[in-house]
């Protein structure tokens, strides 16, 4: 009787409710957190390992990696997989060391037997190389040269080797922005005017005085050009200028251009500071930096541009369209048969699959849209397409149609919850019916309008499927925002953080080494998505008070 009575009182409810949201919440942070271990970690300096490694044919290796992984697996499985193992054996350890050298050994990975490691140390001479191409380098330095004469040796070569990939990447850093800066304006102002001229060919008004205007501007641009060009040239050598000489584990030296490598650490030397500031290094040059090595390695910066980017423009997108539709359907319409099947039909787009808008996306507004644009307004780009191909504006309008749904359904269950007294007493006080729905209704549903921009948000920032077909892109060679006008390119395509988890993920080349990638950016990417909400959710909480009063 007791239990029955505790039942009736609710509480039981209640501590269910609560129990139900704390798993939930553990089970959210446990997600997060280790997905956070496993990508912030990769950004460590890691120890260098150096042993000898006896086959099982008494062939003796020296291996120098960083241990990256460990695997005990049963003897009988590796003998069925094609491994001759002791017939004593019942359980081998075995570590996934990170060698590097790919362009030595053909691979980054080496898989080994522990008890078969012997001599196991951890030399502070090693030198960890990030390089532009063929991944990580690990190696001795031996010789620091310049134009081919040894300038450096022994002590002394690791500060010239520092040096020397400091001016190195400067160089590189100032060939990199004359390249995206004015080389990148020179060409945008020729295509400018090639299509111009082809513009007014086609309209039958390119007379001589235009075609002379034109080779004029033409001839300027191509000099300012030949300019850069040159300096360009200069640039190119002096970063060919330097490179270093390494010992490698077997004992063969490889000498390296110094414009080839990133960084150069030690990481058996450094200490706690001087990890935690190369960390640090490490996690900004992944956040602010371009990708490399088919995404496989350097930064994700042009993925969180588009991504942020695009929510932006979904969101300026959907939210007008959605209230009007909401207040439409609550304020105006008749409340009947058909307005009861638009809201059905509305509630039925949210569960439409999203590939489903991105077949429509690539429909409509790609072929259809976007290829009649082209006819209409850009006749002299054809039969290049311009707004006739995937790019950012469709990718922002197949997201707002995706997420409409939420944005009306929230909106009208605002407009809902606002008291009839309110906008009755409006009128009496001699308002009109839309003077009433800009200062009272709207203002009052602007919390449950946040709500919908929020949901809306959320859950268009992890879409893929239909940014796939409609904009998004392995690598995009420019952003949609730069210096030319009109400074937002909507016809451009761009990166996503969802689809370059997707391509690092499934699409890599070199799976082991992308791996800790993708738990970094899909971290990153759930962090994108909590900011933006959260910004909204603060922006709501703060029209919620404004307006409380009023409700109440």
């Amino acid at each position: 009787m007791k239990l029955r009575e505790y039942f009736k009182t609710g509480d039981a409810w209640v501590w269910l409710n609560a129990g139900t949201v704390a798993i939930s919440l553990i089970m959210v942070v446990g997600i997060m957190g280790m997905i956070a271990v496993r990508g912030l970690s990769h950004f460590w300096p890691a120890d260098v390992m150096q042993a000898t490694y006896t086959d099982f044919d008494g062939s003796k290796t020296v291996v120098v990696g960083e241990k990256y992984d460990e695997k005990i697996d049963t003897a009988q499985r590796l003998r069925e997989a094609g491994v001759e193992l002791p017939a004593d054996v019942k359980t081998v350890t075995r570590y996934s060391l990170k060698v590097g050298n790919r362009d030595v050994g053909g691979a980054d990975f080496r898989w080994v037997f522990a008890d078969r490691l012997s001599g196991i140390s951890y030399p502070e001479d090693i030198v960890a190389l990030e390089r532009y191409e063929w991944g990580t380098f690990f190696g001795r330095l031996k010789d620091v040269k310049e134009s081919g004469n040894v300038v450096a040796s022994g002590t002394q070569a690791w500060e010239a080797l520092n040096d020397r990939i400091a001016r190195s990447n400067g160089l590189l850093d100032e060939i990199a922005g004359i390249e995206k800066g004015d080389v990148g304006r020179i060409n945008y102002e020729l295509e400018k005017l090639r299509l111009e001229e082809k513009r007014l060919e086609l309209a039958g008004q390119l007379t001589d005085a235009e075609r002379a205007r034109l080779a004029t501007e033409k001839a300027t641009l191509e000099k300012e050009y030949d300019g850069l060009r040159g300096r360009l040239e200069k640039l190119a050598t002096d970063t060919g200028r330097d490179s270093a000489v390494f010992v490698l584990a077997d004992g063969s030296e490889k000498e390296i251009p110094v414009n080839k490598i990133v960084a150069a650490t030690q990481p058996n030397a450094m200490g706690v500071a001087g990890k935690l500031g190369a960390y640090f290094h490490n996690l900004w040059s992944f956040l602010a930096g371009d990708p490399r090595e088919a995404n496989t390695e350097g930064g994700v910066f042009p993925a969180i541009f588009g991504t942020v980017l695009m929510v932006l423009l979904m969101t300026v997108i959907v939210t007008p369209l959605g209230v009007i539709a909401a207040i439409y359907l609550r304020e105006y319409a008749n409340q009947g048969v058909v307005t009861q099947v638009v809201r059905i039909a509305v509630n039925n787009l949210a569960g439409v699959p999203s590939i489903v808008y991105g077949v429509f996306g690539l429909g409509f507004f790609v072929y259809f849209l976007g290829g009649n644009i082209d006819r209409i307004l850009y006749p002299e780009s054809a039969p290049a397409p311009v707004f006739g191909t995937p790019g950012l504006l469709w990718a922002a309008l197949t997201l707002a149609l995706l997420t409409l749904p939420v944005v009306i359904v929230a909106t009208e269950e605002g407009l809902a919850r606002i008291p009839r007294a309110l906008k009755e007493g409006s009128l009496a006080l001699g308002a009109t019916k839309a003077e009433t729905l800009w200062r009272v209704v709207l203002p009052m549903a602007t919390p449950s309008i946040m709500t919908g921009v929020i949901l809306a948000i959320a859950r268009a920032a992890g879409e893929v499927a239909p940014l796939m077909l409609v904009g998004v892109v392995k690598l995009a060679p420019t952003l949609p925002v730069d210096l030319n006008a009109p400074f937002l390119h909507l016809e451009r395509k761009f990166m996503h953080l969802g689809f370059h988890i997707y391509d690092v993920g499934f699409q890599s080349p070199n799976v082991e080494a992308a791996r800790p990638l993708v738990y970094a950016t899909a971290f990153l990417l759930v962090l994108v998505v909590a900011v933006l909400n959260l910004s909204a959710v603060a922006l709501r909480n703060r029209l919620r008070e404004k307006y409380k009063a009023l409700e109440s």
